[in-house]
């Protein structure tokens, strides 16, 4: 389990697998970060170009040609023809686009909850030339739009409609065998309508007398928004906002795991640390008690313990003289001395 270590003191598995998968999460939702915080840098520095302006001029004194990153709104025209909405009547654009998305219900095996899942069938974009103008018409000034649908794209919802799957007392059964339950198919159309305000961002060079927005290079976004620049931009610097507090909660979840991790290892070791202690303390405590057992006191001889004094000798004394296992200090003194006296147990004469 997550709040237990091995045997060993490492950390358990569960431990391990929340520490990566919260690490990886964190290097993810920073790489993510990163990359939206360097996106709204780029917009917040793009060249804002205005369509009331000289821009052939304007490119013309611009190195190569070219502005890197340059900001322009204006209104949506045709160049030619245009596409007609298959489900709306009087409704003309430059790009069309019809999505068939699948709605069924999958049994999760796992939490034995049915989920809604969506999956788009079938796609199909049309697409048109069309310019960028201004939205005064006395200006002549347009800009082609290279590639749209290259581009971050917001398009209209034209038309929506949702189909229900029928059902039958033998599919009902089937879909509980097979574990998806079919709900129906949306169909939807969307559009980018003539005359739609736009916000173009990307590259902005001149070619053969006519001004062209296309793909930026050097892996910056590619932007066709309904937005105006100051909402587009607030809208970018929301988003990396949002991605920083993912970023923060997530990596203060992966230090929260790592700071338990080592906490509960320190804590281990200091158990095990204890319980050396307390066994050495109890070793210690049982040699000592088996050294006292094997101290004691030893008798000498009967006649290391005989005293004889008298004018004859002829009466003798006992004393007991003892010593301790173990010990340096041996009461018979040296040598060249008796054992001292240390008791009188009797006496006679011979």
């Amino acid at each position: 389990s997550f709040t237990k270590m091995d045997s060993n003191g490492k950390p358990s598995t569960g431990q391990l697998l929340l520490l990566a998968t919260s690490s990886a999460l964190t290097a993810l939702l920073y790489s993510m970060y990163r990359k939206k915080s360097s996106n709204a840098a780029r917009l917040r520095e793009a060249k804002k170009i205005s369509l009331d302006q000289d821009l052939q001029s304007i490119l013309a004194e611009a190195p190569g040609k070219c502005i890197p990153y340059a900001v322009i709104e204006g209104v949506v025209r045709s160049v030619k023809e245009t596409l007609s909405s298959q489900f709306v009547d009087n409704c003309h654009g430059v790009i069309s686009r019809l999505t068939l998305k699948e709605k069924k219900m999958v049994w999760n095996r796992t939490t034995h909850i049915w989920n809604d899942y969506e999956k788009v069938i079938h796609q199909r974009t049309n697409t048109v030339p069309f310019d960028l103008a201004s939205h005064d018409d006395a200006i002549t000034s347009t800009v082609r739009v290279i590639r749209p649908l290259d581009a971050d794209l917001d398009l209209e919802k034209t038309f929506e409609n949702f189909h229900p799957a029928t059902s039958s007392f033998t599919s009902i059964v089937g879909h509980f065998l097979s574990g998806e339950r079919p709900q129906g198919v949306t169909e939807m159309e969307e559009m980018l309508r003539l005359g739609a305000s736009i916000t173009g961002v990307g590259e902005l060079v001149m070619d053969g007398g006519m001004v062209r927005l296309q793909p930026p290079k050097q892996g910056l976004g590619y932007l066709l928004s309904s937005l105006d620049y100051d909402t587009l931009l607030e809208s970018h610097n929301r988003s990396v906002r949002l991605w920083r507090i993912l970023t923060a909660l997530m990596g203060l979840a992966a230090c929260a795991t790592l700071a338990y991790v080592l906490w509960r290892r320190y804590t281990w070791h200091r158990e095990k640390k204890k319980e050396r202690e307390m066994m050495e303390e109890i070793e210690e405590q049982r040699r000592r008690r088996t050294d006292g057992e094997e101290e004691g006191i030893q008798v000498l001889p009967y006649e290391e313990n005989i005293s004889r004094f008298g004018n004859d000798g002829d009466e003798e004394q006992m004393s007991l003289t003892c010593r301790v296992h173990n010990s340096n200090n041996f009461y018979s003194s040296t040598q060249n001395k008796r054992p001292p006296k240390l008791g009188q147990i009797g006496r006679s004469k011979r």
